[in-house]
């Protein structure tokens, strides 16, 4: 009897490493390690062996009968025997124990790359916290790794030398330990007031993109959005059993159930209270924040916010010529609203936020004004404008407190005003005669009542010393609260403001996608809206929205160059066919190429169409590439050298071989036939040819038939200046019967020809549209679209 497969024996491995360095972990997400090359030929030497198929195709046995089918079984048990693979396969995901000998902590861990140095061990943020080996200022006085630096290793006369360092660093021990896939896990949150709504979709994506394992007692941590004050929300989770029952279990490529349970009824009751204050101030309600919504222009939309929070409004359009204000107005002056505004288009996918904005004002004076112009470039490729109103609260906020009102609205104004010399001339011009300013207000006052004014103006008012024309009463609270900032031009009258413009230009911020650091909220802002390789772009080429990549230390040329991000930069690499000229072209090179057409519709020749009124051919030949000169380039013109102007198919009938240099002959031919079509007709049903007795019959003309009498003055206009010379444009045209297709075609293309194109280029000529429909067969779509791809329109430049 074959012997039944038998289960791998478990990976048994383990080693000590050196714990590296923590700037070495900043980038470890949630439970990832680093090991060094080493550690992974280890692995494998240790790794049991499987039995795996070949894939290859293999010769049957010499004792293999086709046509016997009891040598079947036989056969297979020798393919087994003879042509199974002996492989050593390391377990997936693999996971890892680690201990710390120190204090006896001891957690899981998912492997992230084998690429340490050797002897070091990299550990996340997150896995160093749990071993305890994470401890402030010891990191900086650790030894650096076993690879250190030239500065500590290379003496003057270039002998290497061991640096000496008395401490030394954290050792853990690393066991290879391969975990049960988990099926339920107990979260207790740590703190009261977690909604489901808000960390559900945020613990899934958390621990999906982060966790390969979860360790029993440890606390997650998830990551939330910001807060009151900027500051990042975190939602803090023990974890607290599992099934299988364990120490740990795998979370990668399984269904976990998800149990949420109170530490105890206590926080279960802090909790409910909190998710119903939060209903009470949800936006919309009375006490909560504005919805925001469609800001329409001219009209004022009155709101609310709630401190730490963010009303946002769309513009969806305006007129792009003029330029667009946006005023921020109704606001008491002890509160701190802010204005931000950010063009919403494939370079900016973003709200305005305080960290990341392109316009905004953040004084301390109302109303406030963002002004946006039609040559700012910020607005290029702009599908609408996102604004959003902010109101400013300091990081110790406590306490609830009252929604602040504001008032809104958007109005057009014209760039070409000069706003700031109406307001100069406003303020030296007296609003009503025989009025003087005063010098210590600057309000006009009646010239008789001056010498009172500036005596009681002297006696109660101050003007601020340091230059900023404010005037306050001496013994007010504005004037004690008035500061003025000694680092720049910023002042305000609260200490809200002063708070507010410390904490947004004197405070350094961290970039939380590249980790750089800058001196004050705006650089930052800057930052992520232009070069941060975090920002979110949608890409042209692959039409998703992601990051754009990139180092802003060291920018790509070819990127700036092209205008392209970098992400776009290495997506456009793809290439595609044009669908004009089947090319293989790079799709960041498409722009390029397809002006490269643009360009060659000016340089085309013009397409030479049959003189004849009813025929839908060109002399020529025209391809579906665009060539005007297919038959003459091949040698097989359409139109032999005939003197009428005519294609091959119209001049054939009135071909003869016979010495006629005046073209006497040829006159008296042509006489002939526009005779022979007035008098007897063609006898086609879809003729509409007016020189013809048929066509005119079937169009209703009357009289249909002509006699000879009735028809030679309406042929001799025709027979004058019946021959041209090549590349002169004829003043008569020749009414000849041609086939039905040929008709069609021209019909079609007179009115291809009538239409008026949207974008005021003027339309297409009719001998472009003739050769659109000789190109196409007679399609009147794909003749347009031949048209928009080869034909230059009429008022283009030559």
């Amino acid at each position: 009897m074959a012997s039944e497969p038998t289960e791998p024996a478990p990976l048994q491995w383990s080693a000590q490493f050196d714990v590296a360095v923590p700037s070495k972990s900043r980038q470890l997400p949630g439970d990832k390690l680093l090991l060094p090359a080493s550690a992974l030929e280890q692995l494998l030497a240790a790794a049991p062996t499987v039995s795996a198929q070949s894939s290859s195709n293999q010769p049957h046995t010499s004792t293999f009968d086709p046509f016997n089918p009891h040598t079947f079984a036989a056969e297979r048990h020798a393919r087994e025997l003879q042509y199974q693979d002996r492989v050593q396969q390391l377990p997936h995901p693999l996971t890892f124990r680690l201990v710390n000998p120190d204090n006896g902590k001891a957690a899981y861990a998912g492997i992230r790359e084998f690429s340490a140095d050797e002897g070091e061990v990299v550990l996340s943020k997150f896995l160093r916290e749990s071993l305890g080996v994470e401890s402030d200022g010891e990191a900086d006085s650790w030894p650096s790794s076993g690879n250190t630096s030239d500065e500590d290793t290379t003496m003057a006369n270039g002998a290497g030398a061991i640096a000496v360092n008395d401490r030394d660093r954290p050792r853990i021990t690393v066991h290879a330990n391969q975990l049960p896939k988990g099926t339920f896990v107990k979260l207790r949150p740590l703190e009261a007031g977690y909604d489901p709504a808000d960390w559900k979709s945020l613990l899934e994506q958390h621990m999906r993109a982060n966790f390969t394992t979860l360790t029993n007692g440890e606390i997650l941590v998830i990551p939330g959005g910001r807060g009151v004050g900027g500051k990042r929300e975190e939602f803090r989770f023990l974890i607290d059993g599992f099934k299988p029952e364990g120490d740990g279990v795998c979370v990668v490529d399984t269904d976990l159930e998800v149990d949420i349970e109170a530490l105890n009824e206590e926080q279960a009751r802090e909790t409910l209270k909190k998710i119903a204050a939060k209903a009470q101030k949800a936006p919309g309600t009375t006490e909560g924040s504005s919805t925001g919504g469609k800001l329409n222009l001219l009209k004022a939309e009155p709101g609310q916010v709630l401190d730490g929070e963010y009303v946002d409004y769309e513009i969806p359009s305006w007129i792009r010529a003029q330029g667009v204000e946006i005023e921020l107005s109704e606001v008491a002056e002890e509160d701190e609203l802010d204005l931000y505004v950010s063009p919403f288009g494939p370079r900016q996918r973003t709200r305005p936020r305080a960290e990341e904005h392109v316009f905004a004002d953040v004084s301390s004076t109302y109303p406030k004004r963002v002004r946006l112009r039609p040559t700012n470039v910020e607005l290029e490729d702009a599908e609408s404008l996102w604004v959003s109103i902010h109101a400013y609260a300091p990081e110790n906020t406590s306490g609830t407190r009252s929604p602040k009102t504001y008032q809104i609205r958007a109005i057009p104004f014209d760039p070409q005003e000069d706003t700031s010399q109406d307001s100069t001339t406003s303020d030296t011009v007296p609003p009503n005669p025989g009025d003087v300013q005063c010098k210590n207000c600057q309000q006009w006052v009646p010239e008789r009542s001056l010498f009172l004014h500036e005596n009681f103006c002297l006696r109660n008012n101050t003007v601020c010393p340091k230059g900023c024309g404010q005037v306050f009463q001496k013994r007010s609270e504005a004037f004690q609260n008035h500061w003025h900032c000694p680092h720049d031009t910023f002042h305000g009258n609260t200490a809200l403001s002063h708070s507010k413009h410390d904490a947004m230009f004197h405070q350094s911020y961290t970039c939380d996608s590249c980790d750089r650091t800058f001196t004050s909220l705006a650089q930052l802002s800057h930052h992520k809206t232009t070069v941060c390789p975090g920002k979110h772009i949608l890409c042209q080429f692959c039409h998703l929205e992601v990051p754009q990549e990139g180092n802003p230390d060291e920018p790509n040329p070819e990127a700036l160059l092209s205008n392209l991000t970098p992400h776009e930069l290495a997506d456009g690499g793809r290439t595609t066919e044009c669908h004009l000229c089947n090319k293989i072209i790079r799709l960041r090179d498409m722009a390029t190429h397809s002006k490269h057409h643009e360009f060659e519709k000016l340089s085309r020749p013009a397409p030479r169409i049959c003189r004849n009124v009813n025929c839908g051919r060109t002399l020529d030949g025209t391809s579906k590439t665009g060539d005007t000169r297919v038959a003459t380039k091949l040698g097989l013109s359409q139109g032999p050298d005939n003197d009428l102007g005519l294609c091959g198919v119209c001049f054939g009938p009135l071909y003869v071989s016979m010495y006629d240099p005046e073209g006497k002959a040829l006159r008296r031919r042509v006489e002939r036939r526009y005779l022979t079509q007035l008098t007897k007709g063609c006898g086609k049903e879809w003729c509409r040819n007016e020189m013809c007795q048929s066509g005119r019959q079937n169009q209703g003309t009357k009289p249909a038939g002509l006699s000879m009498k009735e028809a030679l003055p309406l042929i001799k206009p025709l027979l004058e200046k019946l021959q041209v010379r090549d590349g002169e444009t004829p003043e008569t045209l020749v009414h000849f019967c041609t086939d039905e297709s040929s008709q069609k075609r021209r019909n079609l293309a007179e009115m291809l020809a009538a239409e008026e194109d949207v974008t005021g280029k003027g339309g297409y000529a009719l001998e472009w549209c003739v050769a659109a429909m000789e190109a196409q067969g007679g399609d009147l779509q794909k003749g347009r679209e031949w048209l928009k791809g080869w034909a230059p329109q009429r008022n283009e430049a030559r």
